[in-house]
C-alpha cells in the first residue's frame, strides 16, 4: 500500500504542476473555454436564427449607351456633264451685278433683269428685299 500512496503522491505532484504551468502559459492568451452538452435551451420569446436566409434581391445595372461611331466624311465631284461657264461679260469692269436692299448691298449669284427683285441676308439671317442694278 505505502507504494500505491508513493504513485499516487507523484500522480497529484505531476498534475499539479502541469496545472500550474498551463495557468501561467493560459494567463496571457485570454481564451474562453465552454463546456456543455449541445442541447440548445432556448427561453421564451426566443426563436433560433432560420437554417436558410434568402437571398438579397438581384440588381440588374442598365446596359451602358450604345455609341455609334460617325459616319466617314463624305467627299463630292462635281458630274463630268456639267460645267460652269462664266457670262459673256464676265472679264468686263464692273460686270457682277449687285442687289441694294436698303442698308445691305451683296453680289447676285445669278443673272437677272436689272430692277427685278432680289435679296440680300441680313445680320439675322432674314432676307431683306431690294432691287438689282
Amino acid at each position: 500500500m505505502a507504494k500505491s500512496m508513493l504513485v499516487l503522491g507523484r500522480t497529484t505532484v505531476v498534475l499539479a504542476l502541469f496545472a500550474a504551468m498551463a495557468g501561467l502559459a493560459g494567463s496571457s492568451a485570454q481564451a474562453r473555454v465552454f463546456i456543455g452538452v449541445g442541447i440548445p435551451l432556448y427561453g421564451p420569446g426566443f426563436y433560433p436564427p432560420p437554417v436558410y436566409y434568402p437571398p438579397p434581391p438581384v440588381y440588374y445595372a442598365p446596359p451602358p449607351p450604345v455609341y455609334y461611331a460617325p459616319p466617314p466624311p463624305v467627299y463630292y465631284t462635281p458630274p463630268q456633264g456639267n460645267t460652269v461657264t462664266a457670262p459673256a461679260n464676265a472679264g468686263q469692269v464692273g460686270a457682277i451685278q449687285v442687289c441694294y436692299a436698303g442698308a445691305y448691298v451683296c453680289p447676285m449669284d445669278r443673272p437677272i433683269a436689272p430692277g427685278g427683285s432680289c435679296y440680300c441676308p441680313g445680320n439675322g439671317g432674314q432676307k431683306v428685299w431690294g432691287r438689282a442694278n
